[in-house]
């Protein structure tokens, strides 16, 4: 489950176009943050993704990857030309393949491999047509879905929505969101050749002028079960009252924010109705990792989590550079972008035991550092890549310590899960295995 949104230049107080995403998994995958520089790669190469091997291009662009650990894909990132992408589960009535491509493993490789969103939405396209989609997406437990797309550069973006080797396509105008569900109606701009075609073959609707993609091709069942539509309302919501004025801050704000029902205290329920998901029931996921980011044609600026659950976690500041940094590590580092998630999940896991003495005074804390974050970017705005590294690291190390301090804190004290039995009951077993078992790692 995840929710992805974008605000183009027309809708932005600053002109820029800003991007998010929050990506729902299940809450004992670790989400790391990657670094991959541009390579050149000799004529015949091919490249492992998840679970098939593909030819290998000549080169590919430097790229910055938001993954969960056991994968070769990516659920978002973004690469040096400033196009940037997410993908979402979406469930449909077509029949799940043999392993093939995934949805992440697409997002990876036409970041690697692409410059502009025109570019990437022909090329997802073509290897949808070429190697289709599927597999295994769950980490603990099987999950099995199909995808849709958001891609974004400096000046556009699309939706790209599939079902199978079936797909349409609508250009973004203004704002848009999209979750766990089809979105596009008849109003798409592209489509397979043989999307209505199939539909009508398959009694979905009678002939092209009953065609709506969403209904004929959804799963209802399954997506209405998922809580999209509440999720998907609740971003586009924001986005349009907030139209021309939509900043970064708004973007996080959206990421950390709860259904009604759990707002109060949303550490005892679970919630699958809410853009910052909250596990603890049979079919619910969490909100493993989480990113904004602000894209110029010069540069974008990453504001990244490296951890889950954002109603917690601190966004810090991150640009693409060849220098290392504390935040994003390489793909040969990846143990240690591991143990930079792990130590943030300890305070979240701390949190639903009840072992933080005074929340609110944590999230005072967290707050207060954000803003010098945004500060310290502001200032640093065109400064050299040097200059913008000590000041991821500055972040990095300011955050560390105020998770450091808090998990002192908590050392010692009794663990109380609060919420219904069958809520205490799951995370007392997914603490238990996150604790016990080594995560697994590409």
């Amino acid at each position: 489950m995840c929710d992805t949104f974008v605000a183009l230049g027309s809708a932005t107080a600053g002109g820029d176009v800003i991007f998010a995403k929050n990506s729902d998994r299940q809450p004992n995958e670790p989400h790391l943050l990657i670094h991959v520089p541009r390579r050149k790669h000799p004529p015949g190469s091919r490249v492992r993704c998840t679970y098939i091997e593909i030819e290998q291009a000549r080169e590919t662009y430097e790229a910055f990857l938001l993954k969960p650990s056991w994968m070769w894909g990516a659920e978002m990132g973004g690469n040096e030309f400033g196009l940037h992408i997410g993908n979402e589960a979406v469930f449909t009535k077509e029949k799940q393949g043999l392993p093939a491509l995934l949805g992440m493993d697409m997002v990876r490789l036409a970041l690697e491999r692409c410059r502009t969103s025109d570019e990437a939405l022909f090329f997802i396209i073509e290897l949808l047509g070429r190697y289709g989609q599927g597999g295994n997406c769950g980490y603990e437990k099987p999950f099995y879905y199909h995808n849709s797309f958001l891609i974004a550069d400096p000046t556009s973006a699309w939706v790209l929505e599939t079902a199978g080797k079936y797909w349409a396509a609508q250009k973004v105008s203004g704002v848009r969101a999209i979750s766990n569900r089809l979105s596009i109606g008849a109003d798409f701009d592209l489509a397979h050749p043989d999307l209505v075609r199939h539909a009508v073959q398959q009694g979905w609707c009678r002939n092209e002028e009953e065609f709506h993609f969403a209904k004929c091709y959804s799963n209802p069942v399954v997506t209405a079960a998922s809580g999209s539509f509440h999720r998907q309302a609740a971003c586009g919501q924001a986005l349009i009252q907030n139209n021309g004025q939509i900043t970064v801050e708004l973007a996080v704000q959206v990421l950390r924010s709860h259904e009604p029902r759990v707002q109060k205290d949303p550490y005892a329920h679970s919630s699958l109705r809410s853009v910052c998901m909250h596990a603890g029931f049979l079919f619910g996921d969490h909100t493993t990792g989480s990113f904004v980011v602000s894209i110029k044609k010069s540069r974008a600026t990453y504001w990244a989590t490296g951890s889950s659950t954002p109603c917690l976690a601190a966004f810090k500041p991150y640009w693409l550079t060849d220098a290392p940094n504390s935040l994003v590590f390489s793909e040969e580092q990846a143990e240690k972008s591991l143990d930079f998630w792990m130590r943030r999940e300890r305070l979240h896991r701390a949190v639903l035991e009840n072992r933080i003495p005074s929340l609110p005074e944590y999230l005072a804390e967290r707050d207060a550092l954000e803003r010098e974050f945004q500060e310290a970017a502001a200032a640093g705005e065109g400064a050299a890549p040097d200059t913008l590294v000590e000041i991821t690291n500055w972040a990095v190390a300011k955050e560390t310590a105020l998770v450091t301090k808090w998990l002192a804190r908590a050392e010692g004290a009794p663990a109380k899960i609060r919420g219904n039995p069958y809520f205490r009951r799951y995370w007392k077993t997914k603490n238990r295995k996150l604790f016990t078992a080594a995560p697994r790692l590409r």
